[in-house]
């Protein structure tokens, strides 16, 4: 049994996540796995999908997870070396649970968690999180059948042919795509996806290395793009591809190096999905840009707005039966892909939609660009209180300018004598607030930032 501050600290809003040695280690990943074994196994489930990623810790804490499984009487499909969406593409393939060994974006000394139900369904705070977390407090149930057996097997080649079978791709013009793998697991899974296809691929930091020897591998940094940026331009590519370390999520540059918003995205690709099911329902989060609800509303669609976070997205794209959803972290959810987020799957997209014109990307995407934006601005603060009294402060200031002010996801203001809006959220994995502010103008977007910062930095 453990306290459940030492746990809350390491189970978050939708994932576990910690720094290894300090936060988690091999023993308390082993409850965790018997904690969720015992929780899939009341729920009927007798194997769970075990991936992870090529941090140097992840072989040994999957292992110990797998060893938490086994004890409850659930078999393990090991799946080794694998991107997040290769192990969702797994738990909807096997329909079977699954569990990610990753810290996304995070520094080599982290990692953790994403698990996901029969499906790829999500587990969040309200969908099996808690129960965890009041196992691994009070005692993990002890189970008196059988252990559970570990089998080993690799589905990077089926994953990479059900991608290609989702996006026709057949009959695209030749594309050269610079690919940013930041020595994460993309490395692994892009030569796999592209097979075939009429794409050649320059690539750039392919070598999987957990310590990250050449930058994060988190691209919604800009400084981590810089090195894609120079590189698109430099070897003639129509088109650069950034992805973070567990390769679920996926940036863009253009043929120029410029970076390509993620809501741009979301808006070309909810074109797609509305051209070949008219008048469906795509998901956006709250912090994607008012481009995106345009132009789905544009193209005869539905949109529906949702908090941040993949377990959020997932949920509302099943009780919606929505087509596509996206979140202006980028990442992007897919009806056929089993509801969840694959950025190699986007950027499938994206290259079928430039592929199939003749036109540079920077022009394609010019219509998709409507308003400026901040990007997200982060402000640390000691504590939750602290960090709500100053999200107060912001929200007396702006009260009598507001048009509006919701509070689906931190809160978000929309001005009442502008187009602007700006949303202030708690971070669900650091002790930050998050700034997004979009206007029609760069000086508006200017302008606000420094009047919300002013208040949140006081």
């Amino acid at each position: 049994m453990r306290s459940r501050e030492a746990v809350t600290s390491v189970i978050k809003a939708y994932d576990v996540r910690g720094v290894v040695g300090k936060d988690i280690d091999a023993e308390f990943i082993q409850e965790i796995g018997q904690a969720f074994g015992a929780l899939m196994r009341e729920e009927g489930a007798t194997r769970v999908a075990v991936g992870h990623d090529m941090r140097p810790s992840s072989p040994e804490l999957s292992q110990a997870f797998a060893q938490g499984l086994t004890a409850q009487g659930i078999d393990v499909l090991a799946l080794g070396l694998t991107s997040t969406d290769q192990l969702y593409f797994a738990s909807g393939e096997f329909d079977c649970p699954g569990a990610m060994f990753t810290a996304s974006h995070n520094p080599a000394e982290y990692n953790g968690i994403k698990l996901c139900r029969s499906g790829a369904r999500p587990v969040g705070q309200a969908s099996g999180l808690a129960q965890i977390v009041d196992m691994l407090v009070e005692g993990v149930p002890s189970y008196e059948g059988s252990q559970g057996n570990v089998t080993e097997h690799d589905t990077l080649a089926a994953y990479g042919e059900f991608l290609r079978g989702l996006v026709d791709l057949s009959g695209i013009r030749h594309l050269k795509v610079a690919v940013d793998a930041a020595n994460g697991m993309a490395g692994h899974t892009v030569p796999e996806v592209f097979k075939g296809l009429n794409i050649e691929v320059e690539p750039l930091y392919f070598e999987l290395d957990g310590t990250f020897p050449n930058h994060e591998a988190n691209p919604l940094d800009p400084k981590n793009l810089k090195d894609l940026q120079a590189f698109t331009p430099k070897v003639g590519a129509d088109i650069g591809l950034a992805f973070d370390g567990d390769a679920d999520r996926c940036f863009v540059v253009d043929e120029l190096g410029q970076p390509v918003s993620p809501s741009a995205i979301c808006a070309i690709v909810a074109e797609r999905y509305l051209q070949e099911n008219p008048g469906a329902t795509i998901i956006h989060n709250l912090i994607t840009s008012k481009t995106v609800p345009e132009i789905i509303a544009e193209h005869g669609g539905t949109a529906v707005r949702t908090r941040v976070g993949h377990s959020f997205i997932k949920a509302q794209m099943a009780e919606h039966q929505a087509v596509f959803g996206g979140e202006h972290s980028a990442h992007y959810y897919f009806k056929e892909f089993f509801n969840a987020d694959s950025g190699i799957l986007a950027a499938l997209h994206v290259l079928a939609a430039l592929g199939q014109q003749e036109r540079p990307l920077s022009e394609l995407m010019a219509s998709y660009t409507r308003y400026a934006a901040s990007g997200e601005i982060n402000s640390k603060l000691e504590s939750a209180e602290q960090q709500q009294e100053r999200a107060q402060a912001v929200i007396d200031a702006f009260r009598d300018r507001a048009a509006s002010i919701d509070e689906l996801d931190g809160f978000s203001v929309e001005l009442a004598d502008s187009p602007a809006w700006f949303n202030v959220r708690a971070s669900n994995t650091e002790p930050l607030l998050r700034l997004n502010v979009e206007a029609p103008t760069e000086e508006e977007v200017a302008s606000l930032v420094e009047e919300v910062l002013a208040i949140i930095r006081a």
